[in-house]
């Protein structure tokens, strides 16, 4: 199945065949899609690559595929691999993409000028429970990083970063939003703050999340929490044991 996702996904599928072979010491990698979207990828970050588009992982549990022009938020955009995922992969998409961190966030917007021609809107910013600000604990040493979060007590990292951030209201309403087809996270921590905090009437305005869950402190920090707060919130939902909760409403709207 993997391989069969790269050959579906990507056009220039050699390339990571001569990496993985060590026939190419190119870095960065410049993979194209079958749309023809351009996706630079340091080795550092091909892992990344390979779980968004070989193992499909944000998408491979939701039962039904996006309608034609949906709208997607990426919050955790990292370099952008899922919000590139999405322009490529769903007609006439639309996404909306928040990074925080400035190294994560400068290789976004390289990818974001190698495809000009995308329906693609990005923040540096954070995405939380309330506006404001947020504190984040990261590796400020490494080129990239796929591991800031909002539990910095006990997460190892070393460096902080004080970032602005935005609710999940302010993105909807602020980019005249009726809904978001598809609400799609990985921020190491923050996604129980922020799906917490979210009113139930703009929850019912997403008709589908996948996201990476990061367990926390709290007795309500952990997968099985979140599955019981989305599923009262009337969602359906899976779990995979690698910590992915995928999240879908019951019946297809029309518009």
């Amino acid at each position: 199945m993997r391989y069969g996702n790269l050959l579906r996904n990507i056009s220039n599928w050699p390339l990571f065949l001569a990496v993985k072979f060590g026939l190419t010491r190119r870095d960065p990698l410049l993979f194209m899609t079958r749309r023809g979207v351009r996706i630079e990828v340091p080795r550092r970050l091909l892992q990344t690559f390979k779980e968004i588009f070989m193992d499909e992982c944000y998408m491979k549990d939701l039962p039904f595929p996006l309608p034609e022009n949906p709208t997607v938020i990426d919050v955790g955009a990292n370099a952008g691999y899922f919000s590139l995922f999405a322009l490529s992969r769903f007609d006439g998409a639309t996404v909306f993409s928040f990074e925080p961190i400035p190294a994560n966030f400068r290789l976004l917007q390289r990818n974001r000028d190698l495809n000009p021609g995308l329906s693609w809107f990005f923040e540096q910013k954070a995405v939380a429970g309330q506006p404001g600000e947020l504190v984040l604990a990261f590796d400020g040493g490494d080129d990239f990083t796929t591991s800031a979060t909002v539990m910095g007590g006990d997460s190892g990292q070393k460096d902080r970063i004080r970032v602005p951030a935005v609710t999940i209201p302010e993105i909807l309403d602020g980019n005249g939003l009726k809904r978001c087809d598809l609400l799609k996270m990985d921020c190491e921590g923050a996604e129980y703050d922020i799906l917490y905090h979210c009113p139930s009437e703009v929850l019912t305005r997403i008709d589908r999340i996948a996201l990476e869950v990061h367990g926390g402190p709290g007795a309500d920090q952990n997968i099985d929490a979140l599955d019981a707060f989305l599923r009262q919130g009337g969602f359906i939902t899976r779990q995979r044991q690698v910590g992915m909760l995928s999240a879908w409403r019951g019946e297809k709207r029309d518009g």
